[in-house]
């Protein structure tokens, strides 16, 4: 296992995500958490990422019961994050700090990110003093280092890395697909970081667990290569980059934190027939793609939608519907459809469509998303 190059204290280049925790009975399983995070610990590796809303705060508690709890601080980095639903004031960052170190059992955390930064919530973390108060904290020893995790647009990134370029580390979703996807632009986010010396933690590198179930003709690309698990082409494509400092994986059982360690105790980059294998599939799983949206958002920013309808959202899960084995659609529909409009609500007025740069029959293709995802 190589030394970290930019935090020494983390052990190798892969963390353990506890937002896709072992459960049973809607409950986090702890007896297999505890093996879990054991065989993690004795494969060498210390770093431990939770948040307080992750499985409806039951994740900080599971941690103090299976990690602080059972194993000497000296074991163990432990990452929490500020989330903006937890405060709306400057007065409310400290009491919601203190109470995030009493769930996990801790007294500091060596990593504390601004949590889910965009453009919209920056302006709150600005203006409640959130990104000062973090700094303070990493003065006063209750936190090692303060980063943030984003999701937006690599200028929105540009823009906070200049207004706090004391911020250590910066955490982002980055994958195979992603990586060329101008929706989320992984590649542009990630060159960001490097234009300002920030080393990079990963998240979803396996794209929420949507890169195991692949298509057939997808899958029969990686078989070709003759070994190695999809999650482990997708892990190490993420980990090969140079200004990478942590991958993350939320592993939801044994089997898969032990096909974890079995390629990341001894990282090896893909080589060159692994890497045209990722944009092999890459072009397959884009070719896949039912609705030919970029998600530029101008349907919904540009002309807003009277009735609220998350177009790219919806035409999102119709691809993802086409691309990947097992895909629970409706579950992230019924998510969307709690704060927004349900594609059956378009009153057909084609204000979208004008300003379509992809001329998308917009109003036509909501009629499919309704009639895939509404009883």
């Amino acid at each position: 296992m190589t030394e970290n190059r930019f935090f020494p204290e983390i052990h190798g280049g892969f963390g353990f995500g506890c937002m896709r925790l072992p459960m049973a009975d809607m409950e986090v399983d702890l007896e297999q958490f505890k093996s879990m995070a054991d065989a993690f610990i004795e494969a060498g590796f210390n770093y431990f990422d939770t948040a307080h809303g992750y499985i409806g705060g039951k994740s900080e508690l599971a941690i103090k019961e299976c990690v602080s709890s059972r194993h000497d601080r000296s074991e163990f980095l432990l990452t929490d994050k500020l989330t903006e639903s937890y405060f709306e004031k400057e007065e409310d960052i400290r009491p919601f700090f203190r109470s995030q170190l009493e769930a996990c059992g801790v007294e500091y955390f060596d990593f504390y990110l601004m949590h889910a930064q965009n453009a919209k919530n920056f302006e709150k973390f600005k203006a409640c003093r959130a990104y000062e108060t973090a700094f303070d904290l990493k003065r006063e020893g209750l936190v090692r280092h303060v980063g943030l995790s984003f999701h937006d647009s690599a200028e929105v990134l540009d823009r906070i890395l200049d207004t706090y370029p004391e911020v250590d580390v910066v955490q982002i979703q980055f994958n195979y697909l992603d990586y060329t996807d101008p929706s989320v632009d992984s590649r542009g986010v990630y060159e960001v970081c490097e234009k300002h010396g920030k080393p990079v933690i990963v998240m979803e590198p396996v794209k929420g667990g949507q890169l195991v179930g692949l298509p057939d003709e997808a899958q029969a690309v990686f078989d070709a290569l003759g070994g190695g698990s999809n999650a482990s082409y997708a892990i190490r494509f993420a980990a090969g980059f140079p200004n990478m400092c942590m991958v993350l994986s939320g592993m939801s059982d044994m089997a898969q934190m032990e096909d974890n360690l079995s390629f990341m105790t001894d990282f090896r980059p893909l080589n060159g027939d692994e890497l045209a294998a990722i944009e092999k599939v890459r072009g397959i799983l884009d070719s896949l793609s039912v609705i030919p949206c970029t998600g530029c958002s101008y349907c919904i920013e540009q002309n807003k939608c009277p009735r609220d309808i998350p177009i790219p959202d919806f035409f999102e899960l119709i691809n993802n519907m086409a691309k990947f084995k097992n895909y629970n659609g409706r579950r992230y529909y019924d998510w969307y459809t709690k704060k927004h409009g349900r594609a059956s609500d378009c009153i057909r007025c084609g204000r979208c469509e004008k300003v379509c740069p992809q001329q998308i029959e917009i109003r036509r293709m909501l009629m499919k998303v309704s009639e895939t995802f509404e009883d």
